[in-house]
């Protein structure tokens, strides 16, 4: 006989609230909480960096990493490195050498001459922190300071040929132009005294795209042939996690063989180089969250492309990271003058800039840049979506409420049909207490008479499940739009939310900021969660019993896990499922009404939270 607490609707039910809980303690321990470690790991990075460019030594001075590392070629990735100097301060440098500034508005920088390096760039329109006071985001830093992070165009002699090309001691002469601007580009040169004269013209544009053309002016009485190479070289690195939501690390696209994605941890771990040959169309560089720097070649002209790491060799050093491509031969006749041409990427990434560089320049897969995860396909019309609220409200929190509206328009259809089978449950509940009452003895009998009611009624169990289930692929979805795209990051909403990509800051367990002390991490649970569980547990309400107990409670105390697990989530992502379950209520409460169901909410609350009362003596005493 089989047992009537096995049946099919009862195993689903089960198996889908089972399921949502471990998603969601998945998510929290996998995703959100090593995101919030990153974070604290990033902020105290960011306090070293800002100390250190203040002139305050690290505290673990490097001595390799600073020095550049060879051309690239296939036997040697990143080169022999000699033993470094001790690093210098940022701005000491910056001055140990002649430069060329660059003025735009989204960046300030400089051009080191000696070594014709892109080498000194700062995000003006971002800060570090949410306080505008705060420093200025800083991207690319030069050699023989704490963080060399550098992108890199030159020449490559044939095997076995004496031309001298320039390198990184180069000393280049600035041929024309003052300093870099979008509207006024700059020429360098260097005279190898051999016949070769090298020509460098370098131009931006008001955002992030720097263009190169690289030049041979021939002097000589026979042709030259020399290949051009770019690298974008890194040494040291973010602290990231294993988990990350979010890929730091090495990243291109490599002509057709598509998206390659290398993290710091995992660079460093295999220590072998990645090669890809004779590639075509593409981009390859380095990312954080939301800074990259990418060197773009001709995207008509084949090229081998070079993702490698190489780990320091003392334990006080840098870990180097280096991205590079090598072009095919290029000859010049005697007597005439050729070039190739290139493009960096170094700034933040935006995606409507992204995805304007893709469009204008024909850029293989540009958009990749940003991390959309393998599910793209929702997330990134997703984001395009709340873009376009957003041009129209200017608050990333109001679109965020106005796309709630519209999602919960999407699957209104369904979701109207559960509430209104969730309703007619309601209307049984005095047929379902005159089962319980007749069946009391025999538990299993007055569970099957109760799912043989549900059948007889055309009613399924699961509605209660099913507008849950429905919002996790939204959630999943605006949580990554939320975490990588920096269209979010420092974005306000009102009231003590100022970034909707961090946590909510307050805190019950300091009485919101009245209590000096913040507690642990885990105990940090916010305005925000706290709405939300709210809301989710009197939409849990509006739901009929379940028939079995066991499955009550696990109904009833799924508020109060998922407020633990939201506390750590994006503001935005809380807000979002808060209002949603708002939505929800107003919808549901409708329908009850129009079916006749009634709703009997402060009975259920003293119910649900009967045991407590009881531990601590509430009710208890004479005439209780």
């Amino acid at each position: 006989m089989t047992s009537p607490r096995d049946p099919k609707d009862q195993n689903n039910l089960i198996f889908a609230v089972a399921l949502s809980i471990l998603v969601l303690m998945g998510w929290q321990y996998f995703f959100a909480r090593p995101e919030l470690q990153q974070e604290q790991a990033r902020q105290e990075f960011n306090k070293k960096i800002e100390a250190q460019n203040k002139g305050a030594a690290p505290e673990n001075p490097p001595n390799v990493g600073n020095t550049p590392i060879a051309p690239p070629s296939s036997e040697t990735p990143v080169g022999a490195q000699p033993q470094a100097a001790a690093p210098v301060s940022r701005e000491d440098a910056l001055k140990a050498s002649p430069r060329i500034q660059i003025v735009t508005p989204s960046l300030d920088g400089s051009i080191d001459l000696k070594g014709g390096r892109i080498d000194d760039l700062v995000l003006t329109k971002y800060h570090e922190t949410v306080d505008p006071s705060s420093p200025k985001v800083v991207l690319l830093s030069p050699a023989g300071s704490p963080e060399p992070y550098f992108a890199e165009y030159g020449w490559v002699p044939q095997s076995g040929s004496q031309i001298k090309v320039p390198g990184r001691d180069t000393l280049w002469t600035l041929e024309s132009g003052t300093k870099l601007t979008p509207e006024t580009p700059v020429v360098l040169s260097w005279d190898n005294g051999g016949g070769l004269v090298f020509h460098r013209t370098i131009s931006v544009d008001n955002d992030y795209m720097f263009k190169i053309i690289d030049e041979i002016e021939n002097k000589t009485q026979s042709e030259v042939t020399l290949l051009p190479y770019a690298r974008v070289h890194r040494s040291g690195h973010p602290p990231s996690q294993v988990f990350s939501v979010l890929h730091e690390g090495l990243v291109g696209v490599s002509g057709e063989h598509g998206l390659q994605e290398f993290k710091f941890a995992d660079a460093l771990k295999s220590g072998v180089p990645t090669t890809f040959d004779n590639v075509t169309g593409g981009w390859l560089g380095i990312t954080d969250k939301y800074w990259a720097t990418a060197l773009v070649p001709d995207q008509h002209e084949p090229y081998r492309a070079m993702y490698s790491a190489l780990k320091a060799r003392d334990p006080a050093g840098k870990d180097a990271f280096q991205t590079d491509y090598l072009r095919g031969a290029l000859t010049v006749p005697a007597g005439m003058r050729k070039g190739v041409e290139g493009h960096l990427f170094a700034g933040a990434k935006q995606a409507s800039l992204i995805d304007g560089y893709e469009n204008a320049l024909g850029i293989l897969r540009f958009d990749r840049m940003i991390d959309w995860g393998w599910f793209y396909f929702i997330t990134r019309p997703l984001f395009r979506l709340m873009e376009f609220i957003n041009g129209i409200v200017h608050n990333f929190g109001i679109t965020i409420l106005i796309l709630t509206v519209l999602v919960k328009a999407a699957f209104y259809p369904l979701a109207n049909k559960q509430y209104e089978s969730m309703a007619r449950m309601k209307k049984l509940q005095p047929e379902m207490q005159r089962i319980k009452e007749q069946y009391k003895d025999d538990t299993q009998r007055q569970q099957k008479e109760i799912f043989e009611l549900y059948r007889t009624q055309k009613i399924n169990p699961l509605a209660g499940c099913w507008p849950v289930l429905l919002q996790i692929p939204v959630f999943f979805a605006l949580y990554k739009v939320l975490f990588v795209t920096i269209d979010m990051r420092h974005a306000p909403f009102f009231g003590w939310i100022h970034d909707l990509s961090a946590p909510d800051p307050t805190s019950l367990f300091n009485l919101f900021g009245l209590l000096p002390f913040d507690g642990p991490s885990f105990l940090h649970i916010g305005i925000w969660p706290l709405i939300m569980g709210i809301t989710m547990w009197m939409q849990m309400q509006l739901n009929p019993p379940q028939p079995d107990p066991i499955q009550q409670q696990v109904f009833q105390w799924m508020p109060v896990v998922f407020t633990f697990m939201l506390a750590s989530f994006p503001a935005g992502l809380v807000i979002y499922w808060a209002w949603s379950n708002t939505l929800s209520i107003l919808q549901q409460l409708r329908i009850n009404k129009k079916n006749g169901a009634e709703i009997h909410l402060f009975e259920n609350l003293k119910r649900t939270f009967a045991p407590i009362l009881r531990l601590f003596g509430a009710g208890s005493g004479p005439g209780k």
